[in-house]
Parts: structure tokens; sequence; C-alpha cells
């Protein structure tokens, strides 16, 4: 059974420290790391001064992205706390968001710098996902992002100020962090020993097999959770960006085999 120890970590002259902000710095520390490690073994063309100026780019877009994207769908309390968008503290981050944000701001860095997009974006798919496989914990901490109720063997505690109004009455809630968390992990192993190895040589297949399997997860994670306050066709917003990013994605690799092997 996993039960929180609460948002706050410790204090420091009166000023909380979240353990989520914790998380997340190490999530952004090690993904940052791996992905370095992966540029000196097999992308040593781009310099170290353009991977972490990148970095910088990415990361600051990222967040703000990932942050306005939450505060968009969430636009009925926003527009009367206006104020309250640009504070990161309060929490409210969007994966999607961050995706996105990141992905523009990091494809402008490239064109600037006259970087390959793809092998950019290949690069950094490996340090991505192994960073919300940590990150997914900070959800854990915040006693937020979990699913229906349940009483499986890692069910995971909700106190009751967390819970929806409708399930008050329950106590333990699938524990869709872990559940994501793992299966990040499991989409770096096969990124990185098999998807890698197979299309050596290809740019651009590594990033969109990073999409489609992780899209792929957040339909599945996504259909357990009962967080979901926005709906577009019916579906939640999650589960409707993710088939939109799928598809996409899917069409890629279409065309990059066409490139790449004249089909």
């Amino acid at each position: 059974m996993f039960v929180s120890p609460g948002e706050v970590c410790f204090s420091v002259f009166g000023i909380d420290i979240y353990y989520y902000g914790i998380i997340m710095g190490i999530a952004v520390f090690v993904g940052v790391l791996f992905s370095d490690f992966v540029r000196k073994k097999y992308y040593s063309y781009i310099s170290e001064n353009n991977f972490y100026n990148s970095v910088l780019v990415i990361i600051i877009f990222g967040f703000l992205g990932a942050r306005l994207y939450y505060c968009l769908f969430n636009f009925s309390y926003y527009s009367n706390h206006f104020f309250e968008i640009l504070d990161f503290r309060q929490g409210g981050l969007s994966i999607h968001g961050g995706l996105i944000f990141g992905f523009l701001s990091g494809a402008v860095f490239a064109i600037v710098k006259k970087i390959p997009l793809l092998k950019l974006a290949d690069l950094f798919s490996y340090g991505l996902v192994l960073a919300q496989a940590i990150g997914r914990w900070g959800n854990f901490f915040n006693s937020e992002a979990f699913g229906k109720p349940t009483d499986i063997f890692c069910k995971l505690y909700i106190p009751v100020s967390d819970r929806p109004l409708d399930y008050m009455n329950y106590e333990f809630f699938h524990p869709t962090f872990l559940y994501e968390s793992i299966l990040c992990i499991i989409i770096f192993i096969l990124l990185f020993f098999v998807v890698r190895k197979m299309v050596k040589g290809y740019d651009g297949f590594v990033f969109c097999s990073y999409l489609i399997m992780y899209s792929i997860v957040r339909i599945i994670v996504e259909n357990i959770r009962i967080d979901s306050i926005f709906f577009i066709l019916g579906l939640p917003l999650p589960i409707f960006v993710s088939l939109c990013i799928l598809i996409l994605s899917v069409v890629c690799v279409v065309f990059l085999c066409m490139k790449y092997f004249k089909m």
C-alpha cells in the first residue's frame, strides 16, 4: 500500500520545499545527464555548447508550455486568478503542453543553429522518457493523478481532502502514477536497447517511436484515472490529444519509410 508522507519535504526560513519540486529537479537532472551520455556516445557531432544551450531553451519553454496548457484547460479557475498562472509552486503541469512547447522551441533552436532537427529529437527522446518515469512520483507525494477505487496489493491511499466528491467513501485508489512510471521505464529500455539498434542511421524513428509508445501508454492509463475535467468529442482531453499525437506519429513513420526506403 502506498501512503504519501505529505507534500512538504522540509522548510527553509519559513519557505516550504515540496517533494514535487525536488522530484522534478531530479527528473530533469537525470534526463539531461543521460541525454548528454547518449550525445557523447552516438551524437558527438552535436557540440557540448549547442547541446546545453538547447537544453536550457527546451526546459524553459517546456515548463512554461506545460503550465500554460494546464491553465488554459482550467480556464474557469485561472480566468479569475490570473496572477496564479505563473505560480509554479502551486502545482499544475501538463506533459502534453511540455511536449508541444518543448518540441517547437527545440525546432526553432535547431533551425537557428543549423542542427538536424530529427537528430536532436532522437537524442532527447531517451532522457525525456526517463525523466517522465521519475517525475510521475511527484504525483504520489501530491496525492494526485490517481485512478479508480481499488483494493489491489499496491493500492494508493488518498486523504479525504484530496478525494473527488463522488468518491468520498473510498480510501484506496489505483496508483496510476506508478503504472505510468513503470511503463515509461519499459519505453526507455525499448528505445535504447531495441529501437536505437534497429533504426541506426535513420533519423526520426526513435522520436516517433517514443511518441507512439507514450501515446499508447497515456491512453491506457487515462482510462483508469478519474480526474479529467475537460472533454473533446466525448473523450477526456489527454486521450484525445494522445490519439492525435499517435496518428500524426504513425503518419510521420510512413513518410520516413518512404524517404529512407523508397517505398
